[in-house]
């Protein structure tokens, strides 16, 4: 087992400039195990998470280190060996394919890749978020008013309801990125995951991107967890961080309380040096 650092499974009570942890976790995960094949490794092993309403997380680590596969636990899409994971009201280790669907419809997801439709226009990328709500309509390849004018009101909100009839394979990565959170908004989510959502954008628009996030979480009441690998991102745009380290969490606390030293072991050095 790794030595851990600076642990504290739920955050403390909020102070004036920090989201509210009071009230019931949105995403609450216990002693969870999870390993892809019988004879695999462990690839998450006895990790505790909460997440509470209004308060962006920063999940820190090397590559291999868990944190896609602890998104992907939360949504159904890694194997619970054993432990708890309960997000938006479901018991997700226990659901049905058509449950699953349901759980999925509550948690809006941001990706390193966009996943966008590079031929069709921002704002109909946008609307594909309302898929699970809009029913039989959009069968025809239509959607009701009332999306529509709810997808241009969340283009505004990320800042480029000017792109909104442009196609999305036209538009720059900052761009595409902002219209995948507005496709991830209009699913009126419960959750939102982003997993590396700026690892393949330039500085300037990293910062765009999180202050964005950070800002919807705490406007919207809508918990973030946001995955990292850039340590001094996460300590700019994030409330709490946790650190992983070899698929268990090494350190986790409000982000005024912790520094680079402090998140030092969330780093095995030989390895980034091999990375470089």
């Amino acid at each position: 087992m790794a030595m851990s650092a600076v642990v504290t499974t739920h955050p403390p009570r909020s102070s004036v400039d920090t989201p509210s942890s009071d009230g019931e976790a949105l995403a609450r995960i216990r002693d969870l195990r999870v390993r892809y094949a019988q004879d695999a490794p462990v690839v998450l092993d006895g990790v505790d998470l909460d997440l509470f309403a209004g308060e962006t997380v920063a999940l820190l680590g090397s590559s291999g280190s868990g944190k896609s596969t602890l998104m992907k636990a939360i949504t159904g899409f890694a194997p619970i060996e054993s432990g708890t994971v309960l997000a938006s009201g479901f018991d997700v280790a226990h659901l049905k394919r058509g449950e699953l669907r349901r759980l999925r419809s509550h948690v809006g997801q941001v990706f390193q890749q966009f996943n966008l439709i590079g031929r069709l226009s921002a704002l109909t990328n946008v609307l594909t978020g309302a898929l699970y709500g809009a029913g039989p309509v959009n069968m025809l390849g239509t959607f009701r008013s009332a999306d529509r004018r709810r997808a241009l009101e969340l283009l505004d909100r990320v800042g480029i309801a000017h792109k909104a009839g442009e196609e999305a394979r036209s538009l720059s990565g900052g761009q595409q990125q902002r219209v995948a959170i507005a496709r991830a908004l209009m699913q009126n989510p419960r959750v939102i995951l982003a997993d590396e959502p700026v690892a393949s954008l330039d500085p300037r628009m990293s910062r765009t991107v999180l202050e964005l996030l950070q800002s919807i979480a705490r406007e919207e009441g809508i918990p973030v967890l946001v995955s990292l690998h850039v340590l001094p991102l996460a300590l700019a745009h994030s409330d709490r961080i946790v650190g992983l380290r070899h698929g268990e969490i090494v350190v986790s606390g409000r982000t005024a309380e912790l520094d680079a030293e402090k998140l030092g072991c969330v780093y095995d050095i030989e390895e980034e040096e091999d990375e470089d």
